[in-house]
């Protein structure tokens, strides 16, 4: 059996109407997936599973109806609950150029003359593009997650290569 890593997949928010139905705050790019009709949700850090009996959007929201929820007092109940799933460790999105936070925090980063220069600490979405947060000896720096800054991502190796950008990992750029 292949190994699992468990995902938030979402955050239980406001209950929505009398029949049971909440708003999601969504935590995965694949709600269609993770929310489709069937699909069985864990509460993170208790014993309690959800299964999903419709979805909707609705103005941009993802409503969500649970069969172990059957009215409006049961879903604000729910209200903060982190839902979770186990997913297989080896999964990958559908886009081979696409990953998984958890999958590229933790690699090792090197620049473009092969040196290491620090970890993937943690990946920041944003509404124009993501960052890669990278601890280096000196600190934090954040780097746009786009193929012309980081060229290579290699899941085998544990590696990401950035290109050769000047001033990307320093604090400021002396203007001498």
């Amino acid at each position: 059996m292949a190994d699992t890593v468990e995902v938030i997949v979402g955050i239980v928010g406001r209950a929505h109407g009398i029949r049971g139905d909440v708003g999601i705050e969504l935590r995965t790019d694949e709600p269609e997936r993770r929310f489709a009709p069937g699909s069985r949700l864990r509460i993170e850090g208790s014993g309690r599973s959800l299964t999903v009996t419709s979805t909707r959007d609705h103005s941009g929201r993802l409503l969500v109806r649970f069969d172990e929820c059957p009215d409006r007092t049961a879903a604000e109940l729910l209200r903060g609950a982190v839902l979770v799933v186990d997913v297989d460790a080896d999964e990958r999105p559908g886009d081979e150029e696409e990953f998984y936070d958890r999958q590229l925090t933790g690699l090792r980063v090197f620049d473009a003359a092969d040196a290491e220069v620090g970890s993937v600490a943690d990946v920041i979405h944003l509404p124009g593009q993501d960052l890669l947060e990278i601890q280096t000896p000196t600190g934090k720096r954040l780097v746009p997650f786009v193929r012309a800054i980081v060229p290579k991502v290699d899941l085998t190796a544990r590696l990401v290569q950035l290109a050769d950008v000047p001033g990307l990992l320093v604090d400021e750029i002396d203007s001498d």
